[in-house]
């Protein structure tokens, strides 16, 4: 068999090895037909093959983000970005800013900023921003999506007011009056969903922005965590019509609410299983935070005694839910950051195998921001995945680390224990969050590799022991979110047989300083065997 296309790399890292090699993968139509050393290449070469030398660029599998929010992250790129507004004041500025500049916009939508970022760290209210927009509905995101700013005009269209009811693990602030300040938290933002409700020209702009992103970043899969807190935002039905157009040029794994509804999930198995485009699960969320004191952990906050957070439904809900979905062969994945809350999820999961008998299940525990080392050998003993998105350690300033203030000296030492658990034979993925932060994969595979920020603090990384190689970082950027999704067989690494998902870097990662990862770019992205992106 010839192939259509040879990449030949000095730099060829297959995901099956601890480093690259001097060789080639050919192509033909949507699948790799061969891989070898460089002297096994003319063997695969027709009259009509394509031959591209990369040189020392390094050749690797497709990323696979575990973890984004696809549509969420659309929407971030997509109108105002608020990531660097300084102030409360700043920030408002800049919304009125955009809306100056979008006024057939009916709802003026922002994205990215988060308080904990301005001096004093005190909550918004909707005063500031009704001093620059006060006759247009203002619905601002926070950079987690787990809290909504909104001005009076948007509090009036949503009818939200001094009686609306809380939901379970929400929270509508209120002034010395009883009147809403402008400021929804964790479930209660479920109030601002309707104003993400767009018509078939901008949902298109934001699919095509995103994809093209995706593709830019040398992604080629993506599992979308499609439930936020109390709601959820992305339409699997309008990412099939990008499929059927042949326009779906990144492979999406979406999730669907654990809610107790399994027949609306059973309706997505059985509609949703091609080639691009899967239901892959059930997602629940079991805590908040460290960060905001709402994370679920084993021991009080160590700046703030009386408070260890908690879950957002009762045991016995979870265990209902989990059991039930596990019966019926669904998959789980549960986010948890507190070290309270992962215990919390692997105990879930191991009443559902004791009820219903060991499977192949692959549940999942999302984020682990902080773990109790007896809970480690518990991930592989159980087959569950570990989840995590190392960017997310990143969260403080420069010089000091906000989980120091919340956990206290001793228990920080076990944030995003990437090495640990690795070291347990925990099985890892890798994802980004996005676009609670970047979507760029170099980010996270310079952060698990050094456990530094940008300007190289601090010295020697944050808890130096969790770091991991780059080959291990690449493989749970890549193998492992493939099996995490069942597609093992198909996706993950290159090699005879599998899908044709191949990236090319603009350099060999493997012979250049750690810091040279964060100047990285994508040279070429291949998808299905075609190219999808490139330089």
């Amino acid at each position: 068999m010839k192939a259509d296309k040879i990449i030949v790399s000095t730099a060829l890292f297959t995901g099956n090895s601890s480093s690259p090699m001097d060789g080639f993968a050919a192509v033909k139509d949507t699948e790799v037909i061969g891989v070898g050393p460089r002297s096994e290449m003319e063997g695969f070469r027709g009259p009509g093959t394509e031959v591209w030398d990369v040189g020392s660029r390094l050749v690797m599998p497709g990323f696979h983000d575990f973890h984004l929010h696809w549509f969420l992250g659309a929407m971030f790129e997509g109108f105002c970005q608020l990531t660097f507004g300084s102030t409360e004041e700043a920030t408002a500025k800049m919304v009125a800013e955009y809306a100056g500049k979008h006024p057939d916009e009916e709802w003026v939508l922002g994205f990215g900023w988060h308080h904990v970022r301005w001096p004093g760290q005190t909550l918004p209210t909707r005063h500031s921003l009704d001093q620059y927009i006060p006759n247009r509905p203002v619905v601002l995101l926070n950079e987690e999506a787990h809290s909504a700013w909104l001005n009076t005009a948007a509090l009036e269209r949503l009818g939200i007011h001094r009686n609306t009811p809380e939901p379970p693990f929400g929270k509508i602030e209120k002034d010395e009056n009883g009147e809403p300040t402008g400021f929804l938290y964790e479930t209660a933002v479920q109030y601002v969903v309707k104003a993400f409700t767009f018509d078939e020209k901008v949902k298109n702009r934001l699919m095509n922005g995103m994809l093209k992103k995706a593709s830019s970043f040398g992604i080629t899969s993506v599992s979308d965590m499609l439930p936020l807190p109390g709601y959820t935002l992305g339409d699997p039905t309008f990412y099939r019509e990008f499929e059927e157009k042949g326009k779906l040029t990144t492979r999406i794994h979406f999730l669907d609410v654990l809610d107790g509804d399994l027949e609306r999930s059973k309706r997505h198995r059985n509609h949703f299983h091609s080639d691009k485009l899967q239901f892959s699960g059930l997602k629940q969320f079991l805590d908040g935070v460290p960060l905001t004191y709402t994370g679920y952990l084993l021991q009080p906050y160590a700046d703030r005694p009386n408070e260890t957070g908690g879950i957002i439904y009762e045991p016995h809900v979870y265990r209902k839910w989990i059991e039930d979905a596990d019966r019926e062969g669904f998959r789980i994945r549960l986010h948890a950051c507190g070290d309270a809350a992962v215990r919390v999820g692997l105990d879930l999961y191991e009443h559902a195998r004791n009820v219903n008998g060991p499977r192949d299940s692959r549940h999942t525990i999302e984020h682990i921001e902080v773990c109790s080392p007896q809970d480690f050998d518990r991930f592989r003993e159980l087959g569950v995945i570990a989840s995590i998105q190392p960017e997310h350690l990143t969260s403080g300033s420069m010089d000091t680390h906000a989980y120091l203030d919340r956990l206290g000296t001793e228990r920080s030492r076990y944030t995003w224990p990437i090495g640990s658990l690795q070291q347990h034979d925990a099985s890892i993925a890798f994802g980004t969050d996005f676009p609670i932060v970047d979507l760029n994969p170099m980010l996270g595979l310079y952060r698990a590799v050094t456990r530094k920020h940008e300007d190289g603090t601090p010295h020697g990384g944050w808890n130096p022991e969790e770091k991991i190689s780059l080959a291990h970082a690449l493989i749970h950027y890549t193998k492992s979110p493939a099996y995490g999704n069942f597609r093992e067989h198909e996706l993950g690494t290159i090699e005879a047989g599998k899908k044709a998902d191949i990236v090319v870097l603009d350099r060999n990662l493997f012979e250049v300083r750690a810091e040279e990862i964060l100047e990285t770019d994508v040279w070429m992205t291949m998808m299905d065997g075609e190219i999808v992106f490139g330089k």
